[in-house]
């Protein structure tokens, strides 16, 4: 166990201006909660033009963003907290750029030797410039369906298209366009979805129970994600202990291979055949009531306080 590192003040940012804003403050309010009961002296606050200023002049122990979407995940803030010499929790702003653009993700952790399903990522300019029939007929035998399209950078499922006819594929590039302006168009692999969240108090990078994701609807859809009872939620995951070991070390690798710290949450599907493929990994995974990473601390027999107070720590050791 790493020697303690007391923390007194700890600033957790939500909200901000992504379309994540709504499920960041009830992340952000589950984070203050839980550091509270701990005694620790919490400040939850929008990011706004005064937060730099106000940082500067209180100095807190620790920064928690609980920003999802761009501006708590894509590495800027990150940057700048590192900028004024501001500890806080989670990946530094590099890792954070790499996880946050799903297809250079995809390439490092595939790199690592994970499988990750196949998949090309497509600009809203090359759909103008070459012709959305013709590059989609391209498509047409090295991408056979079912495939998944979604935005190459963002969260929360939303511009992800789920796609069992060729002919539903234009629109589904449309919706994930209205997020980013590349789309990844994926083969969907089919099998037991699965996350993996991983936790570093000091002691190196530790996989949590597996969380298997049943959606009512069949589509774990922003909806799905939060709002209670859309979803069952089997933890751990209703898998061999095989299997299970096999998927805790592709979420280990790939949390690795990123160089991401404190906390992650890796997304896989398991086949058929018991082997894990790589989707996704957050360095800001959900943490709301409804969110996966609460669930598999609870599944572990963590207290989840506890453990948000360890990564409050841990991210001041880190910062010398």
């Amino acid at each position: 166990m790493a020697p303690s590192t007391p923390v007194r003040t700890v600033v957790v940012l939500a909200g901000g201006i992504s379309h994540e804003r709504d499920v960041s403050l009830r992340s952000g309010r589950q984070v203050a909660d839980r550091l509270q009961e701990h005694g620790i002296s919490v400040t939850l606050r929008d990011p706004d033009a005064s937060l730099l200023a106000f940082l500067a002049d209180t100095r807190p122990d620790v920064v928690w963003p609980a920003l999802h979407g761009a501006s708590g995940e894509d590495g800027a803030l990150r940057g700048l907290l590192e900028f004024i010499g501001i500890p806080f929790v989670g990946s530094t702003s590099g890792s954070a750029r790499l996880a946050w653009d799903k297809p250079t993700a995809k390439v490092l952790v595939s790199r690592a030797g994970v499988p990750t399903p196949l998949s090309i990522a497509l600009s809203r300019d090359t759909f103008r410039e070459l012709g959305a029939k013709s590059v989609l007929d391209s498509l047409a035998n090295g991408l056979p369906v079912p495939l998944v399209v979604k935005p190459a950078q963002g969260g929360s499922a939303q511009g992800v298209t789920l796609v069992d006819d060729r002919d539903d594929l234009p629109r589904a590039m449309v919706d994930a366009y209205t997020y980013c302006d590349v789309a990844i168009v994926e083969h969907r692999v089919v099998g037991s979805e699965i996350a993996i969240s991983v936790i570093d108090t000091g002691d190196g990078p530790v996989a949590l129970p597996a969380v298997e994701i049943k959606p009512l609807s069949g589509v774990y859809s922003f909806e799905a994600k939060y709002n209670a009872g859309e979803t069952r939620f089997y933890t751990p995951a209703r898998l061999s202990d095989e299997v299970s070991e096999a998927a805790a070390e592709v979420a280990l690798l790939a949390h690795r291979a990123l160089g991401l710290r404190h906390i992650s949450r890796v997304d896989l599907i398991v086949d058929a055949g018991g082997i894990p493929w790589f989707l996704e990994a957050n360095v800001l995974p959900g943490l709301t009531e409804t969110s996966l990473l609460p669930l598999a601390l609870e599944a572990a027999g963590h207290d989840i306080g506890w453990v948000y107070s360890a990564l409050a720590e841990a991210a001041i050791r880190d910062s010398k």
